[in-house]
């Protein structure tokens, strides 16, 4: 594809680094893919605490058994 290797490096690091949840390197190119890593954030925090909210009402619905 004629790609160079420092340009594939980079797309690594800044995959790699999104996927950490980080914003990686540079910033987003527009308000909307701005608003979109917030959103995706946002939702990454919400399935979080959804899960840690079912685990401790299975593990209050135990104890009341």
């Amino acid at each position: 594809m004629g790609l160079g290797e420092s340009a594939v490096r980079r797309w690594l690091t800044q995959y790699d680094a999104e996927r950490a949840g980080g914003p990686g390197i540079g910033q987003p190119l527009t308000a909307e893919q701005q608003r979109i890593r917030q959103l995706e954030a946002e939702n990454r925090q919400l399935r979080e605490d959804n899960s840690l909210l079912k685990k401790a009402s299975a593990f209050f619905a135990r104890e009341l058994k």
